[in-house]
């Protein structure tokens, strides 16, 4: 079986600025207080940053190795529009993921964000990540500010259109720094329609909106969801839900990495999907085996095959 991660970060700190990883933060205080545990959010503040300490992606590698994992997209948000405590430029971060898919051939492919508020200059930067740099789709990230139809984000779908290429947007909850109510699945339907030889990915969408996602998965050709986040309580069992609604030729396998660090390796979250009884009993090994890498690798393999 071929097992192709479609949503996975670079682990450093340049990619998540201090406001961004505070609010993650601040929600595990929460809930570690509520419990009664010691928590105070300096110590939490190490624990979390120690799982960012992988610049290079060398240690992915091996967990990929580890776990059976073929390939993974690494995810590049750009959070340095609408958070301006970040110690790095959009441009400089994308060099970096440059860097780091030089450094690992043939393991990581890269879906860059440019926030569209950047104007020229970032359709400019877009256009170079992909022609130049051969990056292989778009990662938007509708909390900093925007909707997946507003039209300063046509220029980029014209530009994967032209391409062949995926893109792929985060929806639902974030960190309480960001905006939640501008990440619904809905706001994909109109460049569904409008670009339709895109593929549009809507992140966590067996968590977020499982309902709205899998209408839309069902409904709009060019729409598909990754399933990153069911390392969440009860993602498991809302993936097992969402196997049963007859769109396993739409659904993506993904694990957040490193978001999800504390909580084990990637071959943990692997293992689990079998263990916790995540694939229902009448599910076809056919369909298994999309879920797991076939999507993911049909979709990654349009590339270049556009106008």
């Amino acid at each position: 079986m071929t097992i192709i991660d479609f949503h996975c970060h670079v682990a450093a700190e340049m990619c998540f600025p201090p406001s961004f990883r505070d609010g993650v933060i601040d929600n595990m205080a929460v809930a570690m207080r509520a419990r009664g545990l010691p928590a105070t959010k300096e110590r939490l503040r190490r624990m979390h940053d120690a799982t960012l300490q992988d610049p290079l992606c060398d240690q992915l590698v091996k967990e990929m190795e580890d776990a059976g994992i073929d390939e993974a997209v690494l995810l590049l948000p750009d959070f340095t529009y609408a958070l301006k405590d970040g110690t790095h430029s959009i441009e400089e971060i994308i060099d970096h993921h440059k860097a780091v898919v030089d450094r690992h051939p043939g393991r990581f492919r890269v879906l860059v964000g440019v926030d569209p508020r950047w104007g020229a200059d970032g359709i400019a930067l877009f256009e170079r990540a992909i022609v130049e740099y051969g990056f292989d789709g778009m990662k938007l990230y509708p909390p900093c500010g925007y909707r997946l139809d507003d039209k300063a984000l046509y220029p980029f779908y014209e530009i994967c259109a032209q391409h062949r290429l995926p893109v792929l947007s985060h929806i639902g909850a974030t960190s309480p720094a960001l905006d939640f109510e501008i990440a619904l699945p809905i706001y994909v339907d109109r460049p569904a329609r409008d670009f339709p030889d895109v593929d549009f990915v809507l992140a966590h969408g067996s968590v977020h909106y499982p309902d709205e996602c899998a209408m839309l998965c069902n409904n709009r050709p060019n729409v598909y969801i990754d399933a990153s986040g069911y390392e969440a309580p009860d993602g498991v069992a809302g993936l097992n839900r969402f196997f049963r609604r007859n769109i396993n030729h739409k659904v993506l396998f993904g694990t957040d990495w490193p978001i999800f660090r504390l909580q084990g390796k990637q071959t943990n979250f692997v293992e689990r999907l079998t263990a916790e009884g995540a694939f229902p009993a009448e599910m076809t090994q056919a369909d298994r085996d999309l879920f797991m890498g076939k999507n993911a690798k049909r979709l990654l393999d349009k590339k270049g095959t556009g106008r």
